[in-house]
């Protein structure tokens, strides 16, 4: 959540809580609003969570301090004896996010020096309606498919950059930029994340398009560095370098959403046939090359297999 969207609802919140809590006459109105603004979360799943969570708080809070004030009275020595009992508890039962909040509330019976029903019922109504103000205004969660389809075109754009890199280092005999494939991996972090969060905030909208997208990047991006470390390992031969080159360069100039890969495996396998005819390795280096560059091959047809797969499940949904 962008900090102005935040901002803008922290503000509407805490300013409406405090304006019901105050129209039905409810003391300390201005805690419902610090309970509201407490509640505005990244997400809408983590705000009705924390929001449930609030409520078994202070319930739990509220049956504690007025036993101990009851029987104790009302004394400072109390109140920190409520906290050596209650806090413990809460984070025993998972609803320690309430402690700050409901131990304010507390205060409240501290102040008034009374357990009575109608104070009690007050602290309770002042955390519903703080919690129950921040869900509704937190509902309003902005779109990020337009986000989302930014970073399908930058990772793709990125896997592009290594299919080059490498196939200029095979070109050439040289090295491909291990750095590229970390830069993807870290754009590929935050585009899981941010559909997470979308996931949270639009439970009722389908993601698993995206989020299974940006895992096959991943997967292939984790294939280029098996290939990235094997290039270093062998020296291939001229021949075979160059058409292992054109390969993963015709690859980075096809690859795109839409591609199903079909044709290229098909290029692979006529690759692979042409190295199974081709003359037997003479010396233990050249056996050594040849296992190298069938498992280069090999890591790249699953490089292409994972975006076939990826296609035959979605297939209709990029026709759309």
């Amino acid at each position: 959540m962008s900090l102005p969207l935040r901002t803008f609802k922290i503000a509407v919140a805490a300013f409406i809580a405090i304006l019901i809590a105050e129209s039905v006459g409810l003391s300390y109105a201005i805690s419902a609003g610090i309970i509201a603004i407490l509640s505005i979360l990244d997400t809408n799943k983590s705000s009705f969570l924390t929001a449930i969570q609030r409520v078994i708080s202070t319930v739990l809070a509220l049956f504690i301090a007025a036993v101990l004030f009851y029987f104790l009275g009302f004394k400072v020595y109390v109140f920190a004896l409520y906290l050596l009992i209650y806090v413990p508890l809460a984070y025993r039962l998972g609803v320690e996010s309430g402690v700050a909040p409901c131990s304010v509330l507390v205060t409240h019976l501290l102040a008034e020096q009374s357990v009575a029903w109608s104070l009690i019922s007050n602290e309770l109504m002042l955390m519903l309606i703080g919690a129950g103000i921040a869900i509704i205004v937190n509902l309003y969660m902005p779109s990020k498919e337009t986000i989302f389809l930014g970073l399908m075109k930058d990772a793709d754009e990125k896997l592009k950059e290594i299919l080059v890199d490498i196939s200029e280092a095979l070109l050439h005999n040289g090295e491909s930029k291990e750095s590229e494939l970390d830069a993807l991996d870290l754009l590929l972090d935050q585009a899981s994340d941010l559909v997470l969060t979308e996931t949270e905030n639009r439970p009722w909208k389908e993601t698993h398009y995206y989020s299974n997208y940006f895992e096959m990047r991943r997967n292939q991006n984790r294939i280029l560095r098996y290939i990235h470390h094997n290039i270093s390992l062998c020296t291939i031969p001229i021949k075979e370098g160059k058409i292992l080159s054109g390969l993963l360069y015709l690859t980075a100039d096809q690859l795109h959403e839409n591609n199903t890969g079909e044709f290229l495996l098909e290029d692979i396998r006529l690759l692979l046939d042409e190295f199974r005819n081709s003359q037997l390795p003479q010396t233990r280096e050249e056996f050594e090359n040849r296992a190298l560059l069938f498992q280069i091959l090999n890591d790249f047809t699953r490089f292409i297999q994972l975006k076939k797969t990826f296609y035959n499940e979605y297939g209709i949904f990029l026709e759309e």
